[in-house]
């Protein structure tokens, strides 16, 4: 199977050796048409650790403070069943927030579940002084990453800025924890 990544380093060395962008149906021709065949939605991407030693990042991806456990479905249930339970529970999610946390809502940046399993949405937070004085009055933006896989979601929610999120991202992860668990699934939080 081919990679993203993959994908993007064998395009790059081959157009950094033409020394002309490629179009996709020369990338298919140069990798015989493999690049055509690798199975990843548009805007799905591998979820990625946090950096080192964040405060303001949970991933499955991450090996050290940050890391959380993947999202296990219960055993049996099919992956488009499981899918439709991860949607509900995003979308259960309160355009107002929760616990003083979310206040300028969220939204779907990327919505490939049904496809790939993958969606990306935006929360976004801190809209009072805090966020004038830190961000020019712009809201906090978050990410919240979720990637279906066979048996488990792999999830990563990050802020955008800063250094420290004063437990926002680990208290959006129990909300949306605690909704799958309410159907069975094995479903952690961090701590917050």
């Amino acid at each position: 199977m081919m990679t993203r990544l993959a994908l993007t380093t064998v395009a790059l060395a081959v157009s950094t050796h033409a020394l002309k962008p490629l179009s996709r149906r020369e990338i298919a021709k140069t990798l015989g048409g493999a690049a055509l065949a690798a199975p990843f939605a548009a805007g799905a991407a591998p979820i990625t650790a946090c950096p080192s030693g964040a405060n303001n990042c949970w991933s499955t991806a991450s090996s050290d403070k940050t890391a959380i456990k993947a999202w296990k479905f219960p055993a049996g249930t099919k992956k488009a069943d499981a899918v439709a339970q991860l949607k509900e529970a995003l979308d259960s999610y309160p355009q107002a927030g929760q616990e003083k946390v979310d206040l300028g809502g969220w939204s779907y940046a990327v919505d490939e579940l049904a496809g790939g399993g993958y969606a990306r949405l935006e929360y976004k937070s801190g809209l009072g002084n805090f966020a004038k004085f830190f961000n020019g009055g712009k809201p906090f933006v978050d990410d919240l990453e979720v990637l279906v896989g066979a048996d488990s979601v792999a999830v990563r929610s990050s802020s955008r800025v800063g250094d420290s999120d004063f437990g926002v991202n680990a208290k959006r992860l129990s909300f949306l924890a605690a909704k799958l668990r309410a159907k069975g699934w094995d479903a952690s939080a961090p701590a917050s």
